[in-house]
């Protein structure tokens, strides 16, 4: 699995972010059976920066804590048969599944851990959970959509024993 990560900013958080990412990021890809290696980018930001992204992409003026750019327009979410005939998914030099591109707010992961009453850690691994769900075609836009994520979520992070 090949992880693109940049910190940027003057806040640095108080975690391993990178290798973090990457176990959470490992963690989802199994979980789902994912049987190809994979490419993320992930972006840690600030809330101006975010901000500015979500308005650009989404529309909405506001900070936010986690984007999700998916690279792969799913028939079915965490179903992968497709790709056998979709060449264009997979780095040409690496021949890895380009899933997209994460951006998570620093300062949304402090503030929303202490809202939550959960650690740091817990947040940071929650919000790439959910981001790489979204990266495989899941979303939460209707109740039933919601509850399979949210149960995803818990599984993989109890699975890594990061518990609130």
């Amino acid at each position: 699995m090949t992880l693109y990560f940049e910190d940027e900013g003057d806040l640095k958080l108080d975690l391993p972010c990178e290798e973090l990412a990457r176990t959470v990021i490992e963690a989802v890809l199994d979980y789902e059976k994912c049987p190809y290696e994979a490419e993320v980018s992930l972006l840690l930001t600030m809330n101006p920066e975010i901000q500015e992204m979500n308005a650009q992409f989404r529309e909405i003026d506001k900070a936010t804590d986690v984007l999700s750019f998916p690279m792969i327009d799913y028939e079915k979410a965490g179903q992968f048969g497709f790709l056998e005939e979709a060449d264009d998914c997979f780095h040409p030099e690496t021949g890895e599944l380009m899933l997209g591109d994460i951006v998570i707010s620093k300062e949304k992961v402090l503030t929303q851990a202490e809202e939550y009453g959960h650690t740091i850690t817990r947040e940071y691994a929650f919000l790439i959970a959910h981001s790489m769900l979204h990266l495989l075609g899941y979303d939460h836009i209707d109740e039933p959509e919601r509850l399979e994520m949210e149960s995803k979520q818990a599984d993989i992070l109890n699975q890594l024993n990061i518990i609130r």
